[in-house]
């Protein structure tokens, strides 16, 4: 009932930017938190940002300083802009949003993920 969309993927240099997006769409009542999370292949899914309606931030070690998690409320999308990538940082990005449909249920729903890639 609740799709999730994201783009901002690729290939980029070490040192290099992306910025991700996240659309959320369906019979959505209020979102709560807006989070990203990041699998490489081999090592466990690994929280790298999250937002709260209200904007509260937190974000994982291996990314503070680089990393700008940010929403729109109002299109129910979360940003994810990323800064001096390194080659650590290449994995499959999914998004994850909480909140509650229009029938009063909650809902939590995943991403299909987009690949970011940092190499040379």
């Amino acid at each position: 009932q609740v799709q999730l969309v994201e783009s901002g993927g690729g290939l980029v240099q070490p040192g290099g930017s992306l910025r991700l997006s996240c659309v959320a769409s369906g019979s959505i009542s209020s979102i709560n938190a807006m989070n990203w999370y990041r699998q490489a292949p081999g090592k466990q899914r690994e929280l790298v940002a999250q937002i709260s309606r209200g904007g509260t931030t937190n974000y994982g070690d291996s990314v503070k300083g680089r990393f700008t998690v940010s929403r729109d409320n109002a299109k129910n999308t979360v940003y994810l802009q990323m800064n001096s990538l390194k080659p650590e940082d290449t994995a499959v990005y999914k998004c994850n949003v909480v909140g509650y449909l229009m029938n009063f249920r909650a809902f939590n729903s995943w991403g299909q993920g987009t690949q970011v890639t940092v190499s040379s």
